[in-house]
Order: C-alpha cells, then structure tokens, then sequence
C-alpha cells in the first residue's frame, strides 16, 4: 500500500468492525466501515466467499476494501453450521446449538476466518486463520456476538470468548490470525 494507509472494510457487524479496527491500529492502518452486508456468494468455502465480496466490492466502489467471512464449526455437528453460522444465529441462535449437542459428550469445535483484499481493477489475496476450542454447556458472558458466548478456545482459561474483552479476544482469535497476517503483507 502507498500513501493513504486506510482500508475499507465492509460489513454490517459492528462487533467485527471495532475488532479489526484495533488489530489494523496496531499495524498503523486506519480502518474505514462501510456498514452494509456483504454480498455473499453461495459456497461452502469462505475464502472463496471473502475474496468475491472484496473483488466485487472493490470494482464497484473503486476503493481498497477488506471483506471477512467466517464460521462456527462443531466437530459432532459434521462442522456444521460452518459458513452458514449467521443465518443460523438468525434462526436458531446459541441456544439451538446447545440443544443440538444436549446429549453429545465430545463438544470439539473452532471458529475459522477468511479475508480477503481486493484494490480496484486487481485480483484478491486472502489469507486464513483459524482457532480450535469446544462449546460450552450453557452460554455465558456478556461480550463478543454471534456464537462467542459458547466457545470456549484453547488457551481461553476455560472462559468463552464472550467472557472475553476486546483485547483479550484479539490475542488469539480466528480473526485476529487471519486479519495479522493480512495487515502484516500489506505493510511490508
């Protein structure tokens, strides 16, 4: 990146925003919202998702943008919900997740993240990262979204990630992996 070091990252969660918008801070990037959904393309596959959103955002706006997608894997689920874990917080939230896995013993799951970065006219590069962890028995914390309040990652201390702050979550999280790695190439 030349000049401006500002990046414009498309999404309509704000809990996403203000947590990349600390990790490209540390990098001396400023991160931009446009707050809207990103247009996601039908796959199994999130950094194939990422890299779209961005490339067809990135043409359309005729900005440098960074899209995100990620997903809740639950190993005895076969990794479902996976890439399609915001429909179903949507529908059957945190709770029917738990219901799901009531009698289930061996709760292994992970969180993964893609992004994606795409400047006008270009090609995307992407970059992953992924945390592995288990889901909780009941939900628990105040902080985070999505299916934050049953994950509980390795290395978390037995608490889930929405017992978390910010800065504790940004430490080792799936998106946080992803977001360095991506920061990190773009500043070199």
């Amino acid at each position: 990146m030349k000049g401006d070091r500002s990046i414009y990252f498309v999404s309509g969660n704000r809990g996403k925003y203000n947590e990349v918008a600390r990790i490209a801070e540390t990098f001396g990037l400023r991160l931009k919202w446009i707050r809207r959904a990103k247009r996601e393309i039908q796959s199994d596959n999130l950094r194939e998702i990422a890299r779209r959103a961005a490339k067809d955002l990135s043409d359309e706006i005729g900005l440098p943008v960074v899209a995100e997608d990620s997903g809740f894997f639950v190993d005895a689920l076969g990794g479902f919900p996976g890439p399609y874990s915001a429909y179903v917080h949507r529908t059957i939230g945190t709770d029917g997740i738990l219901r799901l896995l009531r009698s289930v013993t061996l709760r292994d799951a992970c969180f993964k993240a893609a992004v994606a970065f795409c400047e006008p006219s270009s090609h995307p590069i992407s970059f992953s990262g992924t945390i592995e962890g288990t889901v909780s028995i009941q939900s628990k914390g105040n902080h985070g979204f999505g299916f934050d309040p049953i994950f509980v990652p390795n290395g978390g201390h037995g608490r889930t990630f929405a017992e978390m702050n910010t800065s504790e979550k940004n430490s080792f999280s799936h998106r946080s992996k992803a977001f360095s790695k991506l920061f990190n190439s773009l500043t070199k």
